[in-house]
């Protein structure tokens, strides 16, 4: 997510009723009042890429733990790229979905992702402000946020909004990061030292790479009922090798996704860089290593 120009909304389809909650309030650019001060990750081709790998590592185990089988109209909250929404679309063919995202060129991606969805009428995207969305109070059955939050200033603000634009008994999941349980073995300075940036840049930037751990307590202030949180995890280790170089590959491009912003605001070296890839690629060849990685899928209900 980032701060783009205002006003952008894909076309709806021919289902003037979906279309109504589209068109009936005000589009806004999310400015700096709401959303973190930068974007850690960027927005070129290989990082809008890589967003389509991450959905799909994390699928099954995020997917396990979440049903919208009661819903008919369903609000993606800082949908991006449209990995997550391809998901949605698969597991749920009756869903109907509404993307919002501050990222004009992650909309456009996200256009071009799901072109065929877009033109039958399943799915609607639009660019704004996910503190002052532009749909009707009472207007979705569910709601849909995943990896959002962490780069928010005010994420009790989203979900209060998130609370007005469903329908009552709506059902909201929330899938948030949690980066303080990573853990890696053999022991790896370089990577940690990497990780340990990382997460403090974005802290820089006012958003939180802890937010999971916080969700309970924002959903309920936000207006929020029936709050549950469950615990999920990435272990791999001498049980799946395959899974564990797998996700090793996945986690070294996650973590070079915020090279260029870290080296240059001088938070880590090039060596830093190197030694990192090479810790990392040494963990792929030990019969014996371990990457362990939780985070935080919420469940809450609009009353």
């Amino acid at each position: 997510m980032t701060v783009h120009a205002p006003g952008h909304v894909l076309p709806c389809g021919d289902d003037r009723t979906w279309c109504s909650a589209l068109h009936s309030g005000k589009l806004l650019a999310m400015g700096k009042s709401g959303i973190a001060d930068g974007y850690i990750h960027g927005f070129d081709t290989v990082e809008q890429d890589r967003l389509f790998q991450q959905a799909r590592i994390h699928e099954n185990v995020i997917f396990s733990q979440v049903s919208f089988d009661s819903c008919q109209s369903l609000l993606e909250i800082g949908s991006g790229v449209g990995a997550q929404t391809k998901i949605l679309l698969e597991r749920y063919p009756e869903l109907r979905i509404q993307c919002l995202d501050a990222s004009k060129a992650q909309a456009d991606r996200a256009a071009e992702a799901l072109k065929f969805d877009v033109d039958s009428g399943r799915v609607n995207i639009s660019v704004g402000d996910a503190m002052h969305m532009p749909f009707d109070e009472n207007s979705f059955d569910g709601a849909f946020v995943c990896w959002l939050l962490e780069h928010v200033q005010h994420p009790v603000d989203v979900l209060r909004e998130a609370h007005r634009v469903l329908k009552s008994g709506g059902v909201i999941y929330c899938n948030e990061v949690f980066n303080s349980t990573f853990y890696v073995h053999p022991y790896s300075p370089a990577t940690l030292k990497f990780w340990m940036e990382f997460n403090d840049y974005q802290w820089s930037l006012k958003g939180d790479p802890f937010v999971g751990g916080k969700l309970a307590n924002y959903l309920m202030e936000a207006g929020f009922q029936n709050v549950t949180t469950t615990v999920l995890t990435h272990q791999y280790d001498n049980r799946t090798p395959k899974k564990r170089a797998a996700f090793l590959d996945y986690w070294v491009n996650l973590l070079l996704s915020g090279a260029q912003n870290l080296v240059a605001t001088g938070r880590v070296t090039d060596d830093i860089v190197r030694d990192m890839q090479l810790e990392m690629e040494a963990m792929k060849k030990d019969p014996n290593s371990v990457i362990f990685y939780s985070w935080i899928l919420a469940r809450a209900e609009a009353w």
